[in-house]
Formats: C-alpha cells, structure tokens, sequence
C-alpha cells in the first residue's frame, strides 16, 4: 500500500464524506478548525494497493522546537480521534505502515501520533507503536428514547425532572456571541478546581466559526425561569457519531440541575438526526450515571529518537503543572 498527498484544496470532499467510518472530527470543517488554532498544515492523504483506492487519511504537520511533527490527533488540539477512512476489508495495520513510511520520508517528521476509532491493539503494536488509549463512554442512540432515559442511574433521571420542574428551558444557538457566554461559565467552572481553562476563548470562537454554518455542531443554552443563561454545551455530530465536546454552568445556578438537561436534549437531537452513537467526551466519573458503556481508543504514538518521547512525556506534565499553577494565581487575584 502506498500513501499519495494530495491537494487539500482539491479533495473530493463529497466522497470522502461518503465512508462509513467518517467522523465529524475528520471533516473538512474541522481539520481547518485545527489548522487555525494550532497553527499547522492539513494533511490529506490518498492509499493505494496497485490501482485500487484503498481510503484516506487525514492529519495534520506542525514543528515545535525545530522538530516535525504529524498529528491525527494530538495531545492539547480537543479532538479525541482523527485517523483514516478505509474501504471495506482494508487493513488499518497495512494502512497505518504506509502513513509511517510517508511520514519518515516525504514529509520528514520526527514523531508521528496517530488516533483512530476503529484501531486495534494490534494495529500498532505489531509496527513498533506506542500505545496510549482516550478512554470515554458511548451511548447507544439506536436504542428508544424510553430505553435511553432508563438506561441513566435514578439519581440522573430525577435531575432531568428536577430542571423542568424548575423551568429550565434549552434552546439551540446559532451566534458567535455564544463562545464567550459558554467560556464565561467555563471559567467559573474551573476556578471551582482552582485551575483554569486548558484552551483560550479563541479556540470555541474558531471552532463555532468554521463549524455551526456546515450543521455538523450543536450549540445549547440553558436558561432559568426569567430566561438568565446558566449553562451551555457543545456537542459535534457528523455521520454516525456525536460527540459531548465542552459544557459549563454558573455554580450559583447548578442546583437547578442545567447540565443533565442539556445533554438529554443534545442525545435526543443527534437521535432524530440519524446519529447512532454519543460519546461522552472522555472519561469522568460523573459521566457513568448516563448510563454509557466504557471505551478505549488505541492512541499509538512513536518517534525518531528515543528522547523525543521522553520530551512529550515531559512536556504533557509540565502543560498540567501550568494550568494549576494559573488556577493558584487567578484565585489568589480574586480573593486579593
């Protein structure tokens, strides 16, 4: 199998947006999306066995610190899973080795991590990989709406009600003035932790930008009885799959019991929407009560050189050591 770059701006976007494997994550929409804010080069990528398209690839190359990377995903980009799109019966191992050796060569990376919803162990590990896993849960968004809402633990079914008895109400979003509203209450939320947001407001303005005009994004408010918003949430959807991305509220207005509401209107929309499956967005514990089965997405990462999976490790640890270092600081101004 081999891989042959193409022209970002002349994909077949139509095409690729046709596999049964696609993910919004994957989309058009999103790789400019991370293009913009991670400051990177899209990557797409044609396989090949003989004459025979065998799918795609997707990714994206940035240098940082002089050392070439590619990317799909990568650690700090708030996309859980990027990868290939292949045709039935093509191997994810097979597809994988060709990405490596592209990447060695024509593009001259030093490190490569790549994230696929549908790897195996195997698939990397068989090629000398490192793996990692994003751990989350799914539900099944086949199933009834009845069978959905029984499937979460009493205690969640209860906050649902709790909220409309309280006249909380959630509507759809559709403005860019929502990014600011949503990281407002971000904010709050973290200072609780006394740490601070992982991603700059810039990030949900960019994202709502490049996304909410292709319908692939979900854009929520809550707001109490005398219509205050007191939570938000974002949830992407494409294909298949939606994905629980970023949710907030005012701590003064939780006891409301925004949060379930929203996501219960976000499971339902992607429902009637066609999508089969709702990830939570990663692993939490206060995710359980929705009643989502456990998953692992292999997340396989490897390197020119030894030392430069040392300085990636390094590197992920000193980002959260800095992050509770500003949320130290920023609660110190705030109590000052």
């Amino acid at each position: 199998m081999k891989g042959h770059i193409l022209n970002f701006d002349a994909v077949d976007w139509y095409a690729l947006d046709r596999f049964a494997d696609r993910t919004v994550f994957q989309t058009r929409e999103w790789i400019r999306f991370i293009a913009q804010t991670q400051k990177a080069e899209p990557l797409i990528v044609e396989l090949r066995e003989g004459k025979e398209v065998a799918g795609y690839f997707a990714a994206l190359t940035f240098t940082r610190f002089g050392v070439k990377i590619l990317g799909s995903s990568f650690p700090g980009w708030t996309t859980p899973y990027i990868g290939f799109n292949l045709a039935p019966g093509v191997s994810r191992a097979a597809s994988l080795a060709s990405i490596e050796e592209l990447a060695w060569t024509s593009l001259k990376c030093m490190h490569i991590e790549v994230s696929d919803p549908c790897f195996t162990i195997e698939d990397g590990k068989s090629l000398g990989f490192q793996c990692e896993f994003y751990s989350s849960y799914r539900s099944d968004l086949r199933k009834s709406e009845e069978d959905l809402f029984a499937s979460m633990d009493s205690a969640c079914r209860r906050c649902i009600r709790k909220a409309e008895k309280n006249g909380v109400t959630i509507e759809e979003a559709h403005d860019l003035a929502f990014a600011d509203e949503y990281y407002a209450q971000l904010v709050d939320v973290f200072a609780k932790q006394k740490l601070v947001p992982t991603y700059p407001v810039q990030r949900v303005r960019a994202l709502i930008k490049h996304l909410e005009p292709s319908g692939h994004l979900l854009l929520l408010r809550a707001r109490d009885s005398k219509g205050k918003c007191i939570a938000t949430g974002i949830f992407p959807g494409f294909n298949k799959l939606a994905e629980f991305w970023g949710n907030a509220s005012l701590r003064s207005a939780q006891l409301l019991r925004p949060n379930e509401s929203l996501h219960w209107y976000a499971m339902r929309y992607w429902k009637r929407h066609g999508i089969e499956t709702y990830d939570w967005g990663g692993e939490a514990k206060y995710k359980e009560k929705y009643g989502g089965v456990p998953c692992r997405i292999p997340w396989f990462t490897k390197s020119r050189h030894e030392l430069l999976s040392k300085l990636r490790t390094g590197a992920k640890r000193m980002i959260a050591t800095r992050q509770r270092f500003l949320g130290w600081l920023q609660g110190g101004r705030q109590s000052s």
